[in-house]
Order: C-alpha cells, then structure tokens, then sequence
C-alpha cells in the first residue's frame, strides 16, 4: 500500500485483531503492531503514524509538544 508516497505493509498475525505494520522514511524503518479486529482501522492508524513521522522529519513540532 502507498500513503503520501512512503510504502508500507500492514498484515494480520497469528493472534486475532493484532496487525504488524511496517514502513520506511528515507534510511528509517518503523514497524510496530496494532490492536482492532477491524483491517481498514489498521491501516488507517499506519496511515496516521506516517502523517506523524513525515511531519517529525520536516522538523514541524507536533500538536501539543
């Protein structure tokens, strides 16, 4: 999947409702896992995550920090 030109992966694990996710910026890797039993959820909230990782590498402080 692509989100704001970054590729990244989001799949389902062994444990029901976990989602690994991964994805790269520039030389970064970030991956983590989530928790919903709803697919769109889990990648709507990597989608949010690389919103917040794009913003912190254009030196932008984030809201409320």
């Amino acid at each position: 999947m692509n989100h704001r030109g970054i590729e990244f992966t989001v799949a389902k694990t062994a444990i029901p409702g976990i989602w690994q996710w991964q994805f790269r910026i520039g030389e970064q890797v970030k991956s983590g896992k989530t928790e919903t039993k709803i697919d769109l959820l889990a990648i709507r909230r990597v989608q949010l995550r690389i919103d917040r990782e794009l913003k912190r590498s254009a030196g932008q402080p984030e809201p409320g920090g």
